[in-house]
């Protein structure tokens, strides 16, 4: 391809513009020749490639990337081995000339003309000039084309009703490479464009672009750094103008697809008028959109698809994608069966639902549609969370990846505005979060609740935060169903063959106000005068068929016959069981891999393990390999656990951690273990993974420590609370084999995940019939560190006990730890469990255990007076938990107490009535104390002091010893602290 000569060629490649520089996968922007400073890609003028992309004749012969490539071809004439191993490649590819003579005057041979003969001498050159037009038009088509793949989406016509503004964007325009009318029929090398003949009009080129870049579809894809992934997406948007047309078969299906979606719309509208639905209206589109999504993913391996959505839209996605039957969800409706199934229920749009649907092609795909409450996006950690779950079952790897496909249905203004979904797409190349892409679907009616777009976000589209992934982002017109199907099959083909996000934006838009109940004309009424004339998608689509010869009428009136025949016998029946109307045909929640567990806390379980087994477990967790260099003052913490394992010291926390995963593991129980710095721990008292000093590789010991053994994992999370603990619970959802653990990095911060405690958590079990098995590891104590590194906030997470829902604990032996973790792995039950963990106690001389403890032991959940006190007169009985209890032991000791008996609550909830009763009737002339080193208005003084006054007899009741009421947890003076300390403990223990 000849554009011109060399120094011309120079010379336009220094005047690219912004639009041609992309970053490197490290984020760095350089000029030409510039290798980005952390190795990742090789940039050419503002290009980018990794080491590992995709490196083609194609791909690298583009106008901008001239010059460069030049001064480099004619380094290879003269030395093959002076370039980079990948260009001598590409240039050996081309016909090689005979090497030049030593040469006075410029050689123009280049890898765009190889066979070009020297300079010719002045005279000769000045006949053989090339047109100026000509080179103007050579150097600026490459341009024109870039532009458009940049910046086309900004012409795209994806707005239904026509009133999104869309301005000419002056880089797509001609006359801004100095090109008029005139040459347009002039031919131009058209090689960087796919689809169009090598040489073209460029009038010809203009429309291919147009319709390439600015019709029904806009598409983001110039910040993928990655080049074969950014020519994969060129090469279909180009040539998807020929392809974009559905087969009369597959558009009759896409037609009566959205009759099914506006019928079930109208027949809840004429059967409960005025009743809460969230309907679909307006964005029917999403109903054929998901159909071929399913269909299409099952024909490229897909078995499991896992949905998340809000409630817009859900009933209908809930018949018509996962065959709920229409006659339960009407029965829904009339709530005549308040007692639908064990617990209190939720209302029909946050409600989940699993099924089987046989493809088209044969395949059989699971549908699951996760629960989840009306906070908006919060669902998308855990459908991220029960998708890696299902992978991990799977054995891993990329089969498991491509057999299970994680779909998220979004609103405009909630993807915009929802601080979680950034959070959840940030994981989305983790390899502890990696779910090997998820598919996006923004239903963007253009409007959230009463809010427009420009007061709801800064930035021109709703999926700017996406841009952050540098993934594709395609903005559709939802009311081209071509374009729209073209569309979700091109995502589902980008995610099975990249394994990473992707991102459609349908724009529709909302028929009715937020509900049917809201009159949306008060604060939209130019929008909603266009709306309410304007035509379902259905009749659009089925009047296109027919004006293009697609169809004939006679064939559209019988697609909406057959749509609304069935609607109607659906309708008319109705499950007889009251349970039907929740679960219809699906799965048993408690059925499949959940069916050897059952409901409540009762069922015991033994959580002994042998003592030989035991050392030789921590021998082995504690033994470096050959070869491997650990950090000095590592090899010394390895030496004192081996200690430890012998016999010779007491069990600290840390090992009768370790102690409780590595014993699960080689019993054949997966643990996962993921929070901020969890792998050497917050207060480097973990080290559940290994750096090797010399080399930086990591070993995990839990990881290797018997042939056959279950996975141990720990993984240190993003910066990010809500989340990851979303994922996590997610993650439990489908593994309930698995022993899985959050850690918070203080527990103070914990609150930053406030939702997924409060709508998960905390009611799934009684909301949805979802168990979780969740463990949440929250550092607590009052250490003189201020109020935001001392509480995790007990009072909340006790205030939200009920019904047995969840167990809160507070250790204070490393023994207490072993049998709990145990404990919630081995019984048949699943719990969330929420330990507070020590700070301080981490390293304290007293708060140890023996290995006997460990072996033989079971957990308590109340522990009686360990010293020898003489029952009898005992005069005070101290209730207490956590970290106090070692203040007041030491001071008990220090002041020579013997009257006053320190017991400790490890469990507090489920409440150990008996167990309490059974402390106090052991000492009935004492008087009852509950002692805390929170304020009276935090930890457990608030709940517990109802509990104890409704157990215990009127001359009995308990006397509160502890901080006085606060608005700040605690002080941020550590002398006034010290003093806080010192007054309890003198309330607490002073003399009769």
């Amino acid at each position: 391809m000849d554009i011109g000569n060399l120094r011309s060629r120079r010379a336009a490649a220094r005047t690219l513009g912004p639009c041609c520089t992309s970053p490197c996968r490290a984020g760095h922007r350089f000029a030409a020749r510039r290798r980005c400073p952390a190795g990742r890609a090789q940039v050419v003028k503002g290009r980018s490639w990794s080491p590992g992309a995709l490196v083609t004749p194609d791909s690298l012969l583009f106008g901008d990337n001239a010059a460069y490539l030049d001064d480099l071809y004619l380094q290879w004439l003269e030395n093959p081995t002076s370039v980079e191993p990948r260009f001598a490649a590409l240039f050996a590819s081309f016909e090689r000339p005979a090497k030049p003579p030593r040469r006075a005057a410029p050689d123009t041979r280049s890898i765009f003309n190889p066979g070009a003969a020297p300079t010719p001498a002045p005279a000769q050159a000045a006949a053989a000039a090339v047109d100026p037009r000509t080179l103007l038009l050579a150097q600026a088509t490459p341009r024109l084309i870039n532009a458009f793949r940049v910046r086309g989406h900004m012409l795209a016509d994806i707005d239904p009703l026509a009133r999104l503004e869309r301005h000419e964007h002056a880089e797509l325009t001609p006359a801004w490479y100095g090109l008029t009318d005139a040459d347009l029929p002039r031919e131009v090398d058209t090689t960087p464009l796919m689809g169009v003949p090598a040489r073209a009009p460029l009038g010809v080129v203009l429309k291919r672009l147009h319709k390439s870049y600015c019709g029904s579809i806009g598409a983001e894809i110039m910040n993928i750094p990655a080049l074969d992934q950014r020519i994969w997406l060129q090469e279909r948007l180009e040539n998807l103008p020929d392809r974009v047309t559905l087969p009369k078969a597959d558009a009759m299906r896409v037609l009566r697809k959205l009759n099914d979606a506006e019928g079930f719309e109208r027949a809840l509208h004429n059967r409960f008028p005025g009743t809460k639905r969230f309907s679909l209206e307006g964005a029917e589109s999403l109903i054929p959109l998901l159909d071929t999504l399913v269909e299409d993913s099952g024909a490229r391996g897909v078995t499991e698809v896992v949905l998340g959505m809000a409630h817009r839209g859900r009933l209908n996605v809930l018949s018509n994608i996962l065959d709920k039957p229409l006659g339960a969800i009407a029965k829904e409706f009339e709530d005549n069966s308040p007692k639908t199934f064990q617990g209190s229920g939720d209302v029909k749009y946050h409600l989940g639902y699993s099924s089987e649907r046989v493809t088209a092609a044969g395949p059989i795909v699971t549908l699951s549609l996760a629960f989840n409450p009306s906070h908006l996006e919060a669902v998308n950690p855990v459908v991220e969370g029960r998708v890696r779950a299902r992978h991990d079952r799977l054995g891993g790897g990329k089969s498991a990846i491509k057999q299970v496909l994680p779909v998220l249905l979004h609103g405009d203004a909630a993807f915009a505005g929802q601080g979680l979904v950034a959070e959840t797409l940030n994981l989305s190349d983790l390899a502890g979060y990696r779910t090997g892409g998820t598919i996006h679907v923004v239903i963007n009616n253009q409007i959230g609740f009463t809010t427009p777009p420009h007061e709801a976000r800064s930035t021109p589209y709703a999926t700017d935060v996406a841009r952050m992934l540098a993934v594709p982002i395609f903005h559709v017109n939802g009311e081209d169903l071509d374009a729209l199907i073209a569309t979700v099959k091109l995502a589902v083909e980008w995610r099975q063959t990249f394994h990473r996000d992707v991102v459609i934006d349908m724009y529709c838009f909302r028929k009715h106000g937020h509900n049917e109940g809201d009159e949306p004309s008060f604060t939209q009424p130019l929008e909603y005068e266009a709306i309410r004339s304007h035509p379902s998608a259905g009749k659009v689509f089925a009047r296109a068929l027919v004006e293009a010869g697609r169809a004939t009428q006679a064939e559209v009136d019988g697609v909406f016959g057959e749509s609304r025949e069935e609607l109607e016998r659906q309708i008319g029946h109705q499950p007889e069981n009251g349970r039907d109307s929740y679960t219809g045909n699906a799965k048993s929640p408690m059925g499949a891999i959940w069916s050897k567990y059952r409901l409540g806390l009762d069922a015991p379980a033994d959580t002994s393990f042998p003592l030989d087994e035991l050392k030789a477990l921590l021998v082995q967790a504690n033994t470096l390999p050959e070869g491997f260099t650990a950090h000095p003052k590592i090899v010394r913490l390895l030496q004192q656990r081996l200690e430890i394992a012998r016999g010779e010291r007491p069990v600290d926390w840390a090992v009768a951690e370790q102690a409780a995963y590595g014993t699960l593991a080689v019993q054949g129980q997966r643990v996962r273990l993921s929070g901020q710095d969890s792998g050497r721990g917050t207060f480097s008292h973990r080290h559940a993974v290994l750096t090797d000093v010399k080399t930086g590789a990591e070993r995990f010991p839990l990881d290797h420590l018997r042939e056959g053994q279950a996975r141990f994992q720990v993984m240190d999370s993003m910066l990010s609370e809500a989340a990851v603990l979303g994922f996590e619970y997610g993650y439990t959802l489908d593994y309930p084999d698995a022993l899985v653990l959050w850690e918070a990095q203080f527990g103070d911060f914990v609150n930053g995940a406030q939702v997924i405690i409060d709508q998960f958590i905390v009611a799934g079990e009684q909301k949805w019939n979802r168990c979780s098995g969740l463990v949440m590891l929250l550092p607590h104590g009052y250490e003189g560190q201020g109020p935001e590194h001392s509480s995790a906030k007990m009072e909340r997470f006790l205030m939200l006990c009920a019904e047995d829902n969840m167990q809160i604990a507070n250790c204070t032996t490393p023994a207490s730890l072993f049998h709990i973790l145990r404990r919630q792995a081995l019984r048949p039950s699943r719990k969330p469990l929420v330990i507070f963990t020590p700070k301080s106690l981490l390293r304290h001389p007293e708060c140890v255990s023996t290995l006997e403890d460990l072996a033989n032991g079971s957990f308590q959940a109340v522990i009686p007076e360990v010293e020898p006190l003489p029952e009898s007169s005992v005069r005070r009985l101290v209730l207490c938990q956590g970290k106090v209890y070692y203040d007041l032991l030491a001071e008990r000791r220090k002041r020579g107490v013997d009257d006053v008996a320190l017991v400790r609550i490890e469990e507090l909830y489920p409440y150990p009535r008996a167990a309490i009763q059974a402390e106090v009737d052991r000492y009935p002339a004492a008087e009852v104390v509950w002692c805390q080193e929170e304020p009276r208005n935090m930890g457990a003084w608030p709940v517990y002091c109802d509990w104890l006054r409704e157990q215990l007899p009127s001359n009995r009741q308990p006397i509160y010893v502890g901080r006085k009421p606060a608005a700040s947890p605690a002080t941020g003076s550590h002398h006034i602290h010290a003093e806080e300390l010192r007054a309890l403990l003198d309330a607490a223990l002073r003399p009769a």
